[in-house]
């Protein structure tokens, strides 16, 4: 068998690829029936909540729902219900920090970039927990984003890594992304097929007994929630949205076809 010519290719390259291949499973994800969407998302729902157990006073990061992603809003409420916080991201500007703002049903929300709510004034907190939307998924859980970087950035930044729940369909699975140096893979990804553990050679299918004692044991090593741990959330400047811009899409200044 010959070797793929992209193992050898340029980040430019590469770059490419994932651009073109971005484009068309957002659009394959836009073709998938609203049936097929609903069910897919309820038993992702059920499996986020049956396999992570949330601590009281933890900050679950989410975005909202975008281009028919998975809606994590009703696993939140789960969480919520038993003492979680929840925040939403906002990009600031391509020079100020991208920051996540204290979230609940009913707080005050204005339009950010691409018209997606965002929290209006509420606290600015850091993730302990982050349920991070992938338009797809390798086999060893790296995941292909909007191109901006933000999600690789911030786990590399922060003083304490969050633990990271990619969610996504099983139709957006690819062989691989072709990471480079600067990808980091999700500690876990959730499909309606279930829960894997990632960050190794291969995906690793876990029940929810299994994923919630390793969902424990990484709270442990990481010292999560920052709650119970008081200090500084993130290391210095790293965390700056002029590292990471963009995190809705290559350009923040224009809003994406429709």
């Amino acid at each position: 068998m010959s070797k793929d010519p992209r193992l050898d290719a340029t980040w430019d390259e590469v770059r490419a690829w994932r651009k073109a291949q971005r484009a068309r499973l957002v659009e394959q994800r836009a073709g998938c029936s609203q049936e097929d969407r609903k069910t897919w998302n309820d038993r992702i729902t059920a499996h986020l909540t049956g396999a992570f157990d949330i601590p009281c006073e933890a900050v679950v990061g989410f975005c909202w729902p975008y281009k028919g992603e998975f809606d994590a809003r009703f696993a939140v409420r789960h969480w919520r219900e038993r003492g979680a916080v929840a925040a939403l991201p906002e990009v600031v500007n391509n020079k100020a920090p991208l920051r996540f703002s204290k979230w609940w049903p009913g707080a005050p929300m204005r339009a950010g970039v691409y018209d997606i709510p965002v929290p209006d004034g509420t606290e600015v907190l850091v993730p302990d927990v982050a349920v991070v939307p992938m338009n797809a998924f390798d086999e060893r859980g790296y995941r292909l984003g909007y191109g901006g970087g933000f999600f690789d950035r911030t786990l590399a930044a922060c003083e304490r890594r969050l633990i990271a729940i990619g969610v996504s369909y099983e139709v957006l699975r690819v062989q691989t992304i072709y990471p480079q140096p600067h990808d980091i893979p999700m500690d876990f990804v959730v499909t309606e097929a279930g829960v894997y553990a990632a960050g190794s050679s291969r995906l690793e299918q876990t029940n929810h007994e299994e994923s919630r004692l390793r969902f424990s044991r990484l709270l442990s090593a990481r010292r999560l929630p920052r709650a119970a741990y008081p200090d500084n959330g993130y290391s210095s400047p790293a965390c700056y949205a002029a590292e990471f811009p963009g995190y809705w899409g290559e350009d923040i200044e224009k809003k994406p076809d429709s």
